[in-house]
């Protein structure tokens, strides 16, 4: 066991033993320090393994009272410390955090590995299940208990002592490898810079572009220096401006190289040993593979109803982006070019490929999206949809970029406080994503949310925002609906608390308000004249909407079927995961011109913790939802359309997980979809 080496801390000077008094109870930020965290999780761990025991060391027998509603209050202490560090670890982490996350990942699955596997409590939990149809319970509460019911058996409390113990170990080794894992990929991130000497260097590069490598330079002091990193935000817009094909290349070839350099923070290894445990852990509960294991809790049920969503969207893909690649290479044959079109050109001869067929840059388009116009437009689609307002408020934040605002409902009431934490900078993981200091319930009184937004957008005079940026900006806000509207009783099914092929849903459906000319004409304004976007340039914008998704969906669509097809295993005896990787790519027929939106060295959503573990398809699943979800509105004749948007909010964005995900659809859309809505989406339905 790692010894603690933090100071210890009275329980007089952390504010982690103490109520916070802070506006709306926010977390004190200013107060909390690094050496707070350790003796929090301790006392925290005890406090909740007390809880535990009491609930399984009961004489009277189990009631939905005694046992899941004790669980449902169980550990409160310990989700408030892991709900603080674990956003100051994605979003401003410092050596001290990230060497605390290292002792305390391991701890923290191994303690709830012996509640989840604790014999006493899951025998409670399965009398209480295999008698629910008589308990009187209502829906939502016969969710909550098949949910405890569900993830205490899925983490082996039923087995022997033996595999007990050992899926225990595995846990935890587990733990400690996808903090391993995300913390090599933070490390290549941070360490690499391409500095960019003098004009010849900047060729190509619009002022937006040069102005965030000025900005990247300034960050990492070298004042009058302008740098490439290897954050998305950073390294994308120079592969597709910069007329220097070679530092093209070079960026390029550092990009997806991130985790597989052979050096310390090289994550082959990692991978070939989660890959071995996870396929042990799927074997001790009975499944053939990990795959099977993870997806018999989700919507798609088995590998194969995924692997056929997939491929029956690859086809049509393969065959724009290989029109796409045949256009583009004609492009630098005209050009007087002598060379085949490679991965680290394909966004730079897109764009030139763009202009020619659908006369539109993005360098025309982005002077319009500011990132307050932005944000303004997705507070004015929620505020239509559902009657919301955001007002800004002074709370404390763990940044000064963190801006924050008090939402409240038509009615005037508080409904929740949202935090919006936009710019990249070496502290933060890369991506984008929503997470909660509180979730909404009612179990302990009307507990409002506060929810986070989180995105790595290149700061600047003002921020100007791409397309592709500002569509990221409304996901973010559709997960954070999902959790500022949340209307459930229990914690456990509260907000985004719903299973991994449903959680998309919400956020890839807000997306489509922001490409609607309503939304677009009102709030895209040039940043320096205030003049609203011309119609002709709105008209260019949708008819290019699905410019190159043939390419974005063969990188989407390659990541989700390796991943698949790595916990498909039954062996991990010998994975060499580079190997795999090209044999699957060789087998789908992938262009060599295109590459995987997520290499297995870097790709965190699968190997830095087992949320989308062989279930990164679903984002695709949730696409297929979502595209026939917003027809429902566009069926009505009106975007906004408030009884569709009550239908939504109703039994979508507050009912959390209170019911099963396809009950929650079917009652919102009236039946299931299918993958037409998509193909049509994405502009392949004639092509399949």
């Amino acid at each position: 066991m790692t010894q603690n080496t933090q100071p210890s801390t009275s329980a007089s000077e952390n504010p982690f033993f103490e109520t916070w008094t802070t506006p709306f109870g926010v977390p004190p930020f200013s107060r909390i320090k690094p050496e707070h965290f350790v003796p929090a999780y301790e006392r925290a761990f005890a406090e909740h393994e007390a809880e535990i025991e009491k609930i399984a060391g009961q004489k009277e027998p189990a009631t939905f009272d005694n046992t899941i509603v004790a669980l449902e209050n169980a550990g409160r202490a310990l989700q408030r410390v892991d709900d603080v560090f674990g956003q100051l670890v994605g979003a401003d982490s410092t050596d001290e955090l990230l060497a605390i996350e290292r002792d305390i990942s391991p701890k923290s699955a191994a303690h709830w590995a012996r509640i989840r596997m604790n014999e006493k409590l899951f025998a409670r939990l399965d009398a209480l299940f295999k008698k629910r149809d008589g308990l009187g319970l209502t829906p939502e509460q016969q969710r909550v208990l098949e949910r405890h019911h569900t993830r205490s058996r899925r983490e082996g409390a039923a087995l022997d002592p033996d595999k007990r113990k050992r899926l225990a170990g595995i846990v935890e080794r587990l733990a400690a490898l996808g903090t391993a894992f995300s913390q090599n990929v933070l490390a290549d991130e941070q360490s690499y810079t391409m500095v960019l000497e003098g004009e010849a260097d900047l060729a190509g590069l619009p002022d937006f572009v040069r102005n965030a490598a000025k900005a990247a330079a300034q960050e990492r002091n070298m004042p009058g220096k302008h740098v490439i990193t290897l954050q998305r935000s950073s390294v994308e817009p120079f592969l597709q401006f910069s007329a220097r094909r070679d530092l093209r290349e070079k960026a390029f070839r550092a990009w997806i190289a991130r985790g597989d350099t052979g050096g310390k923070t090289d994550n082959k290894a990692v991978i070939a040993e989660t890959i071995a445990l996870r396929i042990e852990r799927a074997k001790l509960l009975g499944y053939p593979t990990f795959a099977h294991y993870r997806l018999d809790d989700a919507m798609a049920k088995t590998p194969d109803a995924v692997r056929n969503l997939l491929q029956t969207v690859w086809k049509p893909a393969k065959v724009s982006a290989l029109k796409d690649r045949d256009e583009m290479q004609e492009i630098i044959r005209e050009e007087g070019g002598n060379f085949k079109l490679a991965a680290w050109d394909w966004r730079y001869y897109s764009e030139k490929l763009r202009k020619r067929r659908c006369d539109f840059e993005e360098s025309e388009v982005k002077p319009f999206f500011t990132l307050d116009r932005v944000i303004e437009a997705a507070f004015f689609g929620a505020q239509r949809l559902f009657g919301i307002t955001f007002t800004p408020t002074e709370v404390p934040v763990w940044h000064p970029d963190v801006r924050a605002w008090e939402v409240r409902g038509s009615d005037g009431q508080h409904v929740g406080i949202f935090y919006g934490d936009y710019f990249a900078r070496p502290s933060k993981q890369g991506g984008a994503w929503m997470s909660t200091f509180r979730e909404q319930e009612k179990l302990s009184g009307n507990v409002r949310p506060i929810v986070v937004n989180v995105a790595n957008f290149n700061k600047g005079e003002p921020t100007l925002l791409s397309f592709e940026d500002a569509r990221t900006l409304f996901h973010e806000m559709g997960h954070g609906l999902h959790g500022l509207l949340s209307n459930v009783t229990y914690p456990t099914i509260s907000c985004t608390s719903v299973l991994t092929d449903f959680v998309e849903l919400p956020s890839q459906l807000y997306e489509h308000w922001f490409e609607q000319p309503e939304v677009l004409k009102k709030f895209a304004r040039h940043h320096r004249t205030g003049e609203p976007i011309p119609d002709a340039l709105v008209e260019k914008l949708m008819a290019a909407k699905n410019f190159d998704r043939g390419c974005q969906t063969l990188e989407y669509i390659s990541s989700a079927l390796v991943d698949l097809d790595l916990h498909l295993l039954q062996s991990a005896d010998g994975l060499d995961v580079n190997a795999f990787e090209k044999k699957e790519l060789d087998q789908l027929g992938m262009p060599e011109e295109v590459v995987m939106r997520h290499r297995p060295p870097h790709h965190g959503h699968v190997f830095s913790g087992g949320y989308y573990a062989s279930a990164y398809y679903s984002y695709m699943w949730s696409e297929v939802l979502d595209a026939d979800a917003f027809a429902a509105f566009e069926e009505t004749g009106d975007i906004f359309n408030p009884e569709v948007a009550r239908k939504l909010r109703e039994h979508v964005l507050s009912a959390g997980g209170s019911r099963d995900p396809a009950e929650l659809y079917i009652a919102f859309r009236g039946r299931l979809p299918t993958a037409d809505a998509l193909l049509k989406k994405r502009g392949f339905l004639d092509a399949a």
